[in-house]
């Protein structure tokens, strides 16, 4: 198995879309070159901040294949691979590791709502079957279910191939205990970026980001600084980049990061496959004097 160092910055890249909500290809390409000069130490690609759960089968595996080309193995890129189906899961991620990525992240199941065990169950049946660098993504809120810091904890000393678990429950004291108790190897990486800094300061390796899609180098000098020790330079920059944080999040992710990109001339379009809907006037309105306010890059 390939190592994959799980720290830094991380975006969840977005998907962009055409006028008739085909995949925009030549912004994508033109998006990954953004990042890559920009200093990000990495990229995921099919998360949730990539509608991927709206993407046809051969329009993943378009994306990920035009990302890899473009990235050209100057830095790792992690594939969204996760769903509530096991079996599907480890046939995509075997599709994942056949193509050469650097690993997946792996999405708690949603919907089915499983109980802690059959959690563990699920990752370490993902883990058996397919020798790649896996990521475990806890986000209660999409998913309906929190893998607590005990299965964690679990799955890191049980799984082999679980390098890392992206933490977004919100739940500081959870991600603590995580931390504390992991095994050598196991890291913890925030999934909110508000949270990065704190639980960085923590013992945190890094973010896997949302902001850093128009904001790549602001955030990863964050990142680095928090990583570094210098605390006073990444608090400055954490608050100089806070109000953005929160309006990510001002209507359901990706609406208004694909806003604030539009806007800022990275992409065509802001829009979004339903059932998500575009931004609506009043929060783009909002946007717009936040990009007037900072200086973004």
């Amino acid at each position: 198995m390939k190592k994959l160092k799980l720290q830094g910055t991380f975006t969840a890249l977005i998907t962009p879309f055409n006028k008739d909500l085909s995949v925009d290809f030549e912004s994508l390409i033109s998006l990954v070159e953004h990042q890559v000069q920009s200093g990000v130490d990495g990229l995921v690609v099919l998360g949730s901040t990539a509608e991927s759960q709206t993407l046809e089968m051969k329009e993943r595996i378009a994306v990920m294949l035009k990302v890899q080309e473009a990235v050209n193995g100057r830095i790792p890129i992690i594939v969204g691979a996760g769903s509530n189906d096991t079996r599907a899961t480890i046939e995509f991620t075997m599709l994942v590791k056949e193509y050469g990525f650097s690993g997946v992240l792996l999405v708690a199941p949603y919907y089915n709502k499983p109980s802690q065990e059959g959690l563990f169950n699920h990752f370490l049946s993902i883990s058996e079957a397919v020798d790649i660098p896996q990521i475990i993504y806890n986000v209660p809120s999409r998913t309906g279910v929190n893998i607590t810091a005990d299965t964690c904890i679990k799955i890191a000393m049980n799984c082999k191939n679980v390098i890392g678990v992206k933490e977004a429950s919100g739940d500081l004291e959870q991600m603590m205990e995580i931390i504390h108790r992991s095994p050598e190897g196991f890291n913890l990486v925030s999934g909110d970026d508000a949270l990065a800094l704190p639980i960085i300061f923590a013992g945190a390796k890094g973010v896997i980001s949302v902001l850093s899609n128009y904001a790549p180098k602001q955030f990863s000098d964050c990142i680095r600084f928090a990583i570094r020790g210098k605390i006073g330079d990444a608090v400055k920059s954490h608050y100089n980049l806070f109000e953005l944080m929160q309006l990510n999040f001002i209507e359901t992710n990706p609406v208004p990061v694909k806003a604030f990109m539009k806007e800022l001339g990275l992409i065509n379009t802001n829009l979004v496959r339903l059932p998500l809907v575009p931004i609506t006037e009043g929060s783009e309105e909002v946007i717009k004097l936040a990009i007037k306010k900072k200086e973004i890059c």
